[in-house]
């Protein structure tokens, strides 16, 4: 596949967007919590979609899967069920410290790791070919990564001074404190769903490919069979929630709420295929700069749902220019990324 960097950029930025806001739907559920939207979500985007289009649009897929070695599978997998662990922390966290900062945690910290790996060790396919850590390309793109780090500094010193004037409102939310440390685990975890395509798409895609796949539902297959162990995680940890509880009948008697969660599944999916597609059309080094521009993207969608629908409400002063100041160093970071994909390698 031919690099196509502007292309590559706009995709991963698209993705980015979509995925960070995409839970705009729980501003508008009442009954459902988190255990029922985010199994009605993640069934829809992890399982549903992505394998509903691998089995129709890739011929002979399971013939296509048996050609693929076991290693590639689990190492993709094993990054998966690590950020599948992250998904569930970040929908948590999005109740204790609210989606604004909990993005703004996720980006960097992710970033950090998901960007300066496949700099270290290659990933699969085209990404096989990514420049060392100290050529001109890693450098800038490092530097970029820099100015992320500080970017969740600034995100995290405004969600505490947030607190300060506007204390969460959710019931059983847990101390903020609290929130903020599983967003940093969830954060270094998150970066595994990316990772999981550099390590993976290559010996998948090129299996599809093999038995007359297009390039769109192989991109589908990558995601259904590399992200099998973090979807799991993202259903299991639900069910017991709702086991727990007793809460089934809430999930199957609010149709129009389970309809809403269904939506931030599509958004889900869709954003995880043009992040897919936007790393290979970056190029050799898609995995880290895709992967970085994306985390910008993600967080900055993530902001804007947190402001329109209120988590920021009445707060004004050092708070919000701290806020402002992350996106600034975000959006900056996001151009020194796209930056080093135009360097020697």
């Amino acid at each position: 596949m031919p690099s196509q960097p502007v292309i590559g950029i706009i995709l991963v930025t698209l993705a980015g967007l979509l995925v960070g806001s995409g839970v705009w739907p729980i501003k508008l559920m009442r009954q459902f919590q988190f255990e029922h939207w985010w199994f009605c979500g993640m069934l829809t985007g992890l399982i549903i979609l992505p394998w509903s289009a691998t089995l129709l649009l890739c011929p002979n897929a399971l013939v296509a899967l048996s050609k693929v070695p076991a290693g590639t599978i689990i190492t993709a997998n094993l990054w998966a069920v690590g950020w599948g662990l992250a998904n569930v922390l970040c929908g948590l966290c999005f109740v204790r410290i609210g989606v604004a900062l909990t993005g703004a945690i996720l980006t960097g910290l992710g970033a950090a790791f998901g960007v300066t790996l496949p700099l270290i060790v290659k990933g699969s396919g085209l990404f096989r070919d990514a420049p060392d850590l100290d050529s001109a390309a890693g450098l800038t793109v490092l530097s970029g990564v820099g100015l992320m780090l500080l970017g969740v500094a600034l995100a995290a010193a405004a969600g505490f001074g947030r607190e300060r004037v506007q204390p969460r409102r959710a019931p059983n939310a847990g101390s903020f404190k609290g929130g903020l440390i599983m967003a940093a685990v969830a954060g270094v975890l998150s970066s595994g769903m990316g990772l999981a395509f550099v390590y993976g798409q290559g010996p998948i895609m090129r299996a599809m490919q093999d038995e007359g796949a297009g390039e769109i539902p192989a991109t589908f297959a990558v995601w259904a069979v590399g992200l099998l162990g973090g979807a799991l995680v993202n259903l299991i940890y639900p069910l017991y929630l709702m086991t727990r509880n007793q809460s089934f009948g809430v999930l199957v008697r609010n149709w129009p709420e389970a309809a809403l969660a269904t939506v931030m599944g599509v958004n889900l999916a869709a954003g995880i295929v043009l992040m897919g597609g936007g790393m290979r059309w970056l190029g050799a080094l898609g995995a880290s700069a895709g992967l970085g521009i994306q985390q910008v993207a993600q967080m900055l969608g993530g902001q804007a749902l947190g402001f329109l629908s209120g988590e920021w409400r009445g707060v004004t002063g050092r708070p919000c220019r701290a806020m402002y100041a992350a996106i600034a160093c975000l959006i900056l970071a996001a151009m020194i990324m796209a930056w080093g994909n135009t360097r020697p390698h």
